[in-house]
């Protein structure tokens, strides 16, 4: 059988040269186990599918509402269920009023920022975002939603699978739990927190062991302009590598390796038609969206960790591809992307395609559980799947007592 990863990209000279080895260290498997492919296995459709529907008790989850708070405690409290159980919150401030932080000096520079370096492709049938509550036709669900957002308190739940013998080092794997629209932000951003847990859970198994560390985080305010995450980097990137106490063996905020933000993974049918409408079915050629930004500060580092991400899709997702492009922007992964290599796992890209139209249910009622098929949800999956992956490979993850 084909060793995962050989002929795309190997865990040693090409991605330690463009990434500065982004801690992929040697990395071997016990003699005849995949101990990545175990890891991927126990990933489950119906699990990810459940989880998704736990979030969507909890409406859209827009910021600044009860409902919002609601959510990020079950989050918590489902993290520690499934053996993550060193939960931190991450505090900070939020004014309805702050307008959106530019999206960093390397994008401001560029004359297409607003889609990130694409062309639009089709005809372009923009959706917007739905503020108007009778549009959405399950009264419940406009009960559920009907509290509007205030400024004040924000806070945001991660944590962190620290690594056997490199704690001090770290990858970032993100999504936001908040949304908008009057739905039930199934898709945007439940799809996403879903993957994020559910690769928590499989981190956090006790027969599971990393040489590096994961930390798994849960933005807020990502619909306000990145807030959750430009929070986390204000607060701890200076505090990256310092070992408190010292000689404790114990680092708080790990140095950052990369950062992967999943945001909506379940819809790919296809560019708009001539009309505007959209095919109700998955296309039979969809794939997972790997993208990073090309003028970034760590754009070589971010491509690579993009490639890593393509082969590990090829090693481990079982229905569809991945494709690579370099137009990553407004996500989550954007503030970090001057500071480490950064890189976003979507359905489509995010300027080109999500701006243009391809996915009518992007901040509408429409965004709903019942909205997506199980062929949506497989795609979700193959995201979850490539990710695993990927992040196994990268933090040489191993299972304990795996024959040598």
């Amino acid at each position: 059988m084909k060793r995962p990863g050989s002929g795309v990209i190997g865990r040693g000279a090409l991605l330690c040269a463009a990434i500065g080895c982004l801690g992929a260290a040697a990395w071997s498997e016990p003699a005849g186990v995949d101990s990545v492919q175990v890891l991927v296995a126990r990933l489950d459709l119906d699990r990810f599918k459940a989880t998704i529907l736990g979030l969507t008790r909890f409406g859209d989850r827009q910021q600044g509402t009860d409902r919002n708070r609601a959510a990020i405690d079950w989050i918590e409290a489902r993290l520690k269920a499934d053996g993550c159980t060193n939960t931190e919150r991450l505090r900070y401030l939020y004014a309805p009023s702050d307008p959106p932080l530019p999206s960093g000096p390397a994008i401001e520079k560029r004359s297409d920022a607003a889609v990130g370096g694409g062309r639009y492709r089709g005809r372009r049938n923009a959706t917007g975002v739905n503020t108007d509550a009778l549009r959405q036709p399950d009264p419940q669900l406009r009960t559920l939603n009907a509290q509007a957002s205030t400024g004040g308190a924000r806070e945001e739940v991660y944590c962190t699978k620290i690594g056997a013998t490199h704690p001090e080092e770290m990858y970032i794997v993100g999504a936001h739990m908040d949304g908008i629209g009057l739905g039930e932000a199934a898709n945007d951003d439940g799809s996403g927190t879903a993957l994020v847990m559910e690769l928590a859970r499989i981190f956090s198994a006790p027969d599971v062991r990393t040489e590096r560390s994961i930390r798994f985080v849960l933005w807020n305010n990502e619909e306000t302009g990145l807030n959750g995450a430009r929070a986390y980097v204000t607060q701890r990137a200076a505090l990256q590598g310092k070992e408190d106490p010292p000689g404790s063996g114990r680092y708080p905020e790990p140095r950052w390796l990369g950062m992967i933000q999943h945001d909506m993974l379940l819809f790919d049918h296809g560019m708009p038609r001539a009309d505007g409408t959209v095919a109700a079915e998955q296309r039979a050629e969809a794939d997972v969206n790997i993208e990073f930004q090309s003028k970034s500060a760590f754009a070589a580092g971010a491509a690579a960790l993009a490639w890593a991400w393509q082969a590990a899709n090829e090693a481990y997702a079982g229905d569809y591809p991945a494709a690579v492009g370099p137009h990553m922007t407004n996500t989550d992964s954007t503030p970090f992307m001057d500071l480490v290599p950064s890189i976003s796992v979507r359905e489509n890209e995010r300027g080109r395609e999500i701006g243009a139209g391809w996915d009518p249910h992007w901040h509408q009622p429409t965004d709903r559980y019942a909205t997506f098929s199980d062929a949506d949800f497989r795609l979700g999956l193959n995201a979850a799947q490539t990710s695993l992956g990927a992040i196994a490979r990268l933090s040489g993850a191993a299972l304990v007592g795996a024959p040598q």
